[in-house]
């Protein structure tokens, strides 16, 4: 085994380990945030800079790969590219947090999370599967994985838009959302980027991908039983058949 393998099977082996924890408290940004976890920054600054490693480090080390970077897995990372450009600069932008403040150490660890993210999947392909050809574009993994991953991003981003309507004019606070898939889950937009992952790894059909669906899902399931949780405990008129990330699962 050699030393990315290594690195690769370790992160998802701290996932599997850290995923007990993750789900034992509620992650303090948000409508969570906690002045406890140490100085807070702004909400804005904060997500754009947790999240700007990953739009870099992957594609940087595909980019000055000296390998011969076939265009099926330049496309994988134009989907990487497109997904977190949304993430670290178009989605922050968009979000009405006016005041808003997020604990620095959140920002640190997740911007550490996402350095060692972008490595893994970098890492895989520039060096390990930077070849994928023509062929690979007619496989089942491909159709299947890039159809999903389709959904997924489309189901994170109406969610997503849904929600900064709502603060829309002169309504500030929390309402319970009703639109889209949020008739079924409180998290449609957590739901959709686990889905869109999940497509990532099927049409990659690799361990890298793998790895990023698994702490997608580490990541946000836990976040979407908090949100249910305050959801529940703040609207008492709240759907009590509403499930948290997954329709009529969980």
């Amino acid at each position: 085994m050699d030393n990315y393998q290594i690195f690769l099977y370790s992160w998802i082996v701290i996932g599997f380990i850290s995923f007990p924890f993750i789900l034992s408290y509620d992650a303090p940004y948000g409508r969570h945030t906690s002045s406890k976890w140490g100085p807070l920054v702004d909400n804005k600054i904060g997500w754009i800079v947790m999240e700007l490693p990953a739009l870099i480090v992957c594609p940087l080390l595909v980019l000055t790969s000296t390998n011969a970077i076939s265009d099926v897995t330049t496309f994988f990372i134009f989907l990487w590219i497109i997904h977190y450009f949304n993430r670290s600069v178009v989605f922050p932008l968009r979000i009405k947090t006016k005041k808003k403040k997020m604990p620095l150490l959140i920002a640190f660890l997740a911007f550490l999370f996402n350095i060692v993210n972008g490595l893994i999947n970098g890492l895989y392909f520039s060096g390990v599967k930077f070849d994928y050809d023509y062929s690979w574009l007619s496989t089942p993994q491909f159709i299947v994985g890039i159809i999903i991953f389709c959904t997924g991003f489309a189901i994170n981003n109406m969610s997503d838009s849904y929600l900064i309507s709502l603060r829309k004019g002169t309504n500030k606070g929390y309402v319970i959302p009703e639109k889209g898939l949020f008739k079924y889950i409180s998290c449609p937009n957590f739901f959709g980027e686990i889905v869109e992952w999940l497509g990532f790894a099927i049409m990659t059909w690799s361990p890298a991908g793998l790895a990023f669906f698994l702490w997608t899902f580490f990541n946000l399931v836990p976040r979407a039983l908090s949100h249910h949780k305050w959801y529940k405990k703040t609207f008492k008129d709240y759907p009590s058949e509403r499930k948290a990330v997954f329709p009529f699962i969980l």
